[in-house]
């Protein structure tokens, strides 16, 4: 059975390029979030398999990315969340991983480096 994953960023056709890429290699994309607030709530109904995190969101009462990550390692201390940053973010990365995030990717996105980070959070 493919892994299960949520897509949280902001603009649409990131989440569009992420979830081409991830069909792909097999995977069912089960969700989709733009904002922080969003993510944890689709975590909670869906309970993905992998979060890809956009870092980098408007604030929805005061849950970014980082922040995102923090509820839903809170909620599920296992939760596989993949960082997705912009070049130049590393002191976010830095955070994102300190508050649990297992991974990161970064924008514009290559698709063997997703693969691979998908693969590496799953234990394949």
């Amino acid at each position: 059975m493919p892994a299960r994953i949520l897509i949280v960023d902001d603009a649409l056709f990131m989440r569009k390029m992420l979830e081409d890429i991830l069909k792909q290699e097999g995977y069912e994309v089960c969700g989709e979030a733009e904002n922080g607030k969003e993510a944890v709530e689709k975590y909670k109904q869906l309970k993905p398999d992998v979060v890809t995190m956009d870092i980098v969101m408007p604030k929805m009462e005061e849950i970014d990315g980082i922040g995102a990550v923090r509820e839903i390692i809170k909620l599920d201390p296992k939760a596989k969340v993949i960082i997705v940053s912009a070049m130049g973010q590393h002191a976010l990365v830095v955070e994102a991983i300190q508050a649990g995030a297992k991974d990161f990717i970064v924008k514009p996105f290559q698709p063997l480096r997703v693969k691979e980070a998908i693969k590496r959070v799953l234990g394949e």
